[in-house]
């Protein structure tokens, strides 16, 4: 009853069903209480979303894998304190997880959202050197802008290691076949059960024995009646024995045969090949079945069958290679399907154990066969499987080189894109394929560039190709959303922000897309909410956090707006956007050495922004740091020379150290590029009138007030334009 309750649960996982596995699961542990099943119920309720279930279940527990769930329910419920106590001693937890790295990785983020960012960088390279395909941990280096180059984690080193790995995994899965046949040629001339229902028996004890031999670790289980351990599968045998029902009146109890394979064994099928049928558990069952058909079978009969046997495994060979070729051609990325395709190939034969759809074809009759027939049979069969692990080790090395190539790939971008190296994480995403490159996070990824390098409308094109092939994902719609406000793309807007919402209305970049079309609209009051809703989601969704703030400014309560920030400074301390928000503020309130700080931090993070070396030149010359602002101003233009802020203030900068020629140069190129800007008319007024050249001057000051400026530079041009009579007065408003 134990087994089978275990089993079904895990099948209820498998395909799902979440409440039908904690039902099956809480039945289980009220039968047969024990830590290994509280841990499966506590898997059940993570599955489920309860973690405060799995929280009170595990408490206390001592296990290894008992303390990684509690661990693990504990970071769901921000318990950083007690999921930290779980995991230590970490060199105690790693060796007996079956992955160390997760353990380390889990220890990372406590360290991350603990302010702990040396001890959190060290436990994710931990991570990324016990499993080079750890991706997350990799990832948390980058956001965190610790990350070394891709070529460090997923060079020649990482390839090395991995293939060490899969190939050694690879061949203790060959041994233990070669145990499991062993097993099989003995029990060959074993006992014969009394009926099926003592067969269901013995296979539940053998169970129990395999769980008391791993350790205390659960089993991984997959379909009903099939188990399966770390690295290969070890099928639990009934195989009637003749001798039994000799010493018994009960007649014998029949071979399970013609059982079909289900689809959900895990490994495709290719679709010309017919359907094989098979015998009970394994493919030494198979040749039991073989001899035991009749008692008077010829060797011919006995040698067809082994010749049978082998033709099956050179058959799962060939699909493995077909699975190859097929996953080649979808991805690069295919080093665990080898794997799979690999352990399907050893076992071969291993079938769910389903009584009530077994059809019984005969009786299997109680003589017995030649033990030098078994033996050769069993010979063939461990050549076979000898020959493809051979031929799928070099399959698993270039899976592991095609791989690594990619991540380094895809890891070298998303660095660069991390550390705001925009142009350079452009360049190496074009190195990938069409079929990684046209894939909803690289295209993300691609328009994050765009949006980082304020090109606005390559970015809009790179994230409706994302949503295009992933409408489904929320990845990077926030800033999306902030593009199309940009370019008050207010249709698009509204139209993205109800797809999101259609799709995920729990997902915090809806309600950020929500908040972005009612910012556009100048509903402030409802964009706040929306943006608040987000972070209701999501505490620790640092943009939202900003995007608050951002709507406070604009309502200029500017007190909720710096709170907003550092909260979100709080959450992502190189969130640069908050940084930037609180320079502004300070600068509205002219505290310009707060300003300048904020600023200062703002462009540590981001040394590529041209808006913050504008702004920071901008706190500088107020701060009458003429030189500094202007070599600011400088950087800013040489970084984007499209952005024409920094152009006008340099020229600004320049009147003001009686630079004139010099500004004016730059004011005629910056007419050609924005005709219709008055506070270019009205510079250009002003250094006419600095040269005594009225004419012009009253010439540039008409065309700036022809445009239509705000009422303040109203003001200003005509105070200008009556104080041409005055040659000797200057005016420094512009």
């Amino acid at each position: 009853m134990e087994a089978l309750l275990a089993n079904y649960v895990e099948k209820s996982l498998n395909n799902y069903m979440r409440r039908n596995a904690i039902f099956l699961c809480e039945r289980l542990c009220a039968e047969f209480p024990s830590e290994v099943n509280l841990q499966l119920l506590a898997r059940c309720y993570l599955n489920n979303n309860q973690a405060h279930s799995a929280y009170h279940i595990l408490k206390g527990t001592r296990t290894a894998q008992s303390r990684y769930l509690f661990a693990l329910a504990c970071l769901e419920m921000d318990l950083f304190g007690e999921a930290e106590a779980a995991l230590l001693p970490i060199e105690e937890l790693s060796a007996e997880v079956s992955n160390g790295a997760a353990v380390q990785y889990l220890l990372g983020i406590i360290y991350r959202d603990t302010d702990r960012m040396k001890s959190s960088v060290e436990h994710f390279r931990k991570a990324l050197s016990v499993d080079p395909l750890f991706w997350a941990a990799y990832e948390e280096l980058c956001i965190l802008g610790e990350a070394e180059e891709a070529t460090i984690y997923f060079g020649d080193a990482a390839i090395r290691y991995v293939q060490e790995h899969y190939l050694r995994n690879a061949s203790s899965c060959l041994q233990i076949a070669g145990v499991d046949q062993s097993l099989d040629s003995s029990q060959t001339f074993g006992l014969e059960d009394l009926s099926l229902r003592r067969s269901q028996q013995m296979e539940g004890n053998n169970i129990k024995d395999i769980c008391h031999n791993n350790h205390g670790r659960p089993l991984l289980t997959g379909p009903a009646g099939q188990t399966t351990n770390s690295c290969c599968k070890i099928s639990v045998l009934n195989t009637p024995s003749p001798l039994l029902t000799q010493l018994s009146d009960m007649a014998p109890a029949p071979l399970i045969r013609n059982i079909q394979r289900p689809q959900s064994e895990g490994f495709l099928r290719s679709s010309t090949q017919p359907r094989r049928k098979s015998v009970h558990v394994n493919e030494s069952a198979q040749i039991r079945g073989s001899l035991f058909l009749d008692s008077g079978c010829r060797r011919s009969a006995r040698l067809a069958a082994a010749r049978r046997c082998f033709n099956r495994s050179q058959g799962s060979e060939n699909d493995a290679n077909n699975l190859l070729a097929l996953t080649k051609s979808n991805s690069r990325t295919y080093y665990s399907t080898v794997c799979r395709g690999q352990t399907q190939n050893l076992e071969e034969g291993k079938l769910p154990e389903t009584y009530d759809d077994a059809v019984s074809e005969f009786r299997a009759p109680s003589s017995l066969s030649s033990s030098n027939d078994v033996k050769s049979v069993q010979h063939e069969i461990v050549n076979t499987e000898l020959s493809s692990s051979i031929s799928n080790g070099s399959t698993i090395k270039s899976g592991v080189l095609d791989t690594m190539s990619l991540l380094r790939i895809l890891g070298e971008g998303y660095r660069h894109l991390c550390g705001y190296r925009c142009q350079e994480a452009l360049n190496v995403y074009q190195k990938l394929s069409l079929k990684q490159y046209n894939t909803g996070w690289v295209l993300s990824q691609v328009g994050k560039a765009y949006f980082e390098l304020v090109d606005y409308l390559n970015a809009d094109y790179a994230f409706s190709l994302a949503r295009q092939i992933s409408p489904y994902h929320p990845e990077g719609m926030d800033v999306y959303s902030t593009v199309l406000y940009h370019l008050k793309e207010d249709m698009k807007l509204k139209y993205l922000a109800q797809e999101l919402i259609s799709v995920d209305r729990f997902a915090p970049q809806s309600w950020c897309a929500i908040g972005n079309c009612y910012s556009l609209q100048k509903d402030h009051e409802t964009a706040l909410k929306s943006f608040q809703r987000a972070v209701q989601l999501n505490s620790r969704f640092a943009y939202a956090h900003t995007l608050s703030g951002h709507e406070h400014v604009i309502m200029e309560d500017y007190r909720d707006g710096v709170e907003c920030y550092q909260r979100a400074l709080r959450v992502d301390a190189r969130h640069y956007k908050s940084w930037y928000g609180l320079g502004m503020i300070y600068l509205r309130q002219e505290k310009f050495e707060f300003a300048e700080h904020h600023f200062r931090q703002a462009y540590q993070i981001n040394p590529y922004s041209s808006v913050i070396m504008y702004y920071l030149g901008t706190t500088l010359e107020s701060l009458k740091r003429s030189e500094e602002a202007l070599e600011m101003m400088e950087k800013a233009i040489v970084t984007d020379n499209k952005n024409p802020l920094p152009k006008y203030n340099k020229a600004k900068m320049l009147v003001t150290l009686g630079k004139l020629n010099e500004a004016l140069e730059i004011l005629e190129e910056l007419k050609e590029c924005n005709p219709r800007e008055s506070s270019i008319y009205a510079l250009i007024g002003e250094i006419y009138k600095q040269h005594k050249k009225h004419d012009k001057a009253m010439l540039h000051f008409g065309i700036a007030l022809d445009l239509k400026p705000c009422t303040l530079d109203v003001a200003k041009i005509e105070a200008a334009i009556e104080k041409l009579i005055i040659p000797d007065e200057i005016d420094d408003d512009f």
